[in-house]
């Protein structure tokens, strides 16, 4: 189902029309703009006559939303905002994002135009696991979901017990969440009896970079369509990027809102066609809050195969990383993604794993816990272990201890994005404090 057919099958004609007559209107209207972040921002810039200009105009960086907090970035007086979102502000202050009226109406578009894209109907109930608040993925797809004519589940996150009764008893055909929340309402689904009952056809999973072998648990265990939502609270929240049920694997940007381009991490030049680099996005039509070629930090590349479902946005592959998340062992790049192929491309182990960098030594170490899908398996975890051992040397070229537990030996992470990463500087276990 396409939410919006004729602006979700745009030719590349009509497509650069709008987004150069939304670029220049956004470059104009902050050219105006008083604000002293604005008036220094835009100092220096120069004609821009049509999207191929963007270059021209220069790049955002996220320390640049810290310094301005809380309202240094808007173009609007806070009277005319109607909403606020922030970060979580654990490196630091929040970054907070302030929405228009007719902001939030584009967040509640690109939600829609998401949740359609994988299998949504204006006739289902959706259940939304995402947490709501400050985070922006639970009032984000619940915007999308309403404005798609859904009947909504607002659960938010958490209590996954309750939540599985919640699926089963109201009928729940897609739902929403974390992709390691999904594994861990399946799991508690399956403890109590009700996944027989539960009847969901469709899951959007986003705010944590997953693997393709992730997506094979999570349709496995639910019997679904896994579909991949990017976004980014910099940019709107939920909504930024999306896959189709038909395109799995290659996320559409939505390019008539979020303008994007891929660029050298290292640098400020574009990538060539195919190569890995740095999503930037512009966003064209935000009036609270705009960003101009901001630099999300995330790692992708464009791909140009159209996709079957007839959508013509811009598509680009899975987030690989983060490039500030790339882990450094021994002179070799590793992002943790890569590692969460290898584990969960093998059937012995469970949904639940962690990364343990042991800086303890003059070299870091780079350790693997993991639990058994079962405790019939328990005979062959040595083998088990061997074997991860093995497949994570060939693919990373990079030996990684691993460790396998029992079933229901790792802590599970009841609420927000898991936490996959963890370092290990003294005697005491990271993972024991969770």
């Amino acid at each position: 189902m396409l939410y919006q057919p004729e602006l979700e099958t745009l030719d590349a004609a009509a497509k650069r029309s709008l987004q150069s007559e939304r670029l220049t209107a956004l470059v104009a209207r902050l050219r105006a703009s008083d604000t002293p972040y604005w008036s220094e921002k835009m100092r220096d810039v120069g004609e821009i006559a049509g999207i191929e200009d963007i270059e021209t105009v220069p790049f955002t960086r996220k320390h640049e939303l810290r310094d301005g907090y809380p309202f240094g970035l808007l173009t609007v007086p806070i009277a005319e905002c109607s909403r606020i979102h922030a970060s979580s502000g654990t490196s630091g202050k929040p970054t907070v994002v302030a929405y228009t009226t007719g902001d939030l109406d584009v967040f509640a578009e690109v939600n829609a135009r998401a949740i359609a894209c994988a299998g949504g109907r204006p006739e289902d109930v959706f259940h939304i696991a995402y947490g709501y608040g400050l985070f922006t993925g639970g009032l984000g797809l619940h915007g999308g979901a309403e404005r798609l004519g859904m009947t909504v589940v607002p659960a938010s996150g958490g209590n996954a017990v309750f939540q599985a009764g919640l699926l089963a008893d109201m009928g729940a055909r897609g739902f929403c969440c974390t992709p390691s929340y999904s594994l861990l309402l399946g799991e508690r689904a399956i403890e109590v009896g009700l996944m027989d009952e539960i009847r969901v056809e469709y899951g959007v999973f986003g705010a944590e970079p997953w693997s393709e072998e992730m997506r094979g648990r999570i349709e496995a265990l639910w019997g679904i369509d896994a579909i991949d939502l990017y976004g980014l609270s910099e940019v709107i929240g939920p909504g930024v990027a999306c896959e189709s049920v038909e395109g799995k694997g290659a996320p559409f940007v939505f390019d008539d809102h979020f303008y994007p381009e891929i660029i050298d991490p290292e640098g400020d030049d574009p990538v060539p066609d195919g190569d890995y680099g740095e999503l930037v996005v512009t966003t064209l039509t935000k009036e609270a809050l705009p960003v101009l070629r901001y630099r999300t930090g995330d790692v992708t590349r464009f791909v140009f195969e159209p996709s079957p479902c007839g959508r013509t946005f811009r598509r680009m592959d899975r987030i690989a990383g983060r490039v500030d998340d790339m882990l450094v062992i021994r002179g070799v790049n590793v992002f943790p993604s890569a590692i969460e192929a290898v584990v969960m491309g093998d059937g012995a182990i469970s949904g639940q794993y962690a990364i343990v960098v042991d800086r303890r030594g003059t070299l870091a170490e780079l350790e693997v816990r993991c639990e058994l899908e079962s405790a019939d398996l328990l005979p062959q975890r040595d083998t088990v272990r061997d074997r991860l051992e093995r497949t994570l040397a060939s693919a990373l070229r990079l030996r990684i201890g691993v460790d396998v537990g029992e079933p229901g030996s790792l802590p599970r992470q009841e609420a927000g994005k898991a936490r996959r990463v963890f370092e290990r500087t003294g005697a005491e276990d990271p993972l024991a404090a969770l």
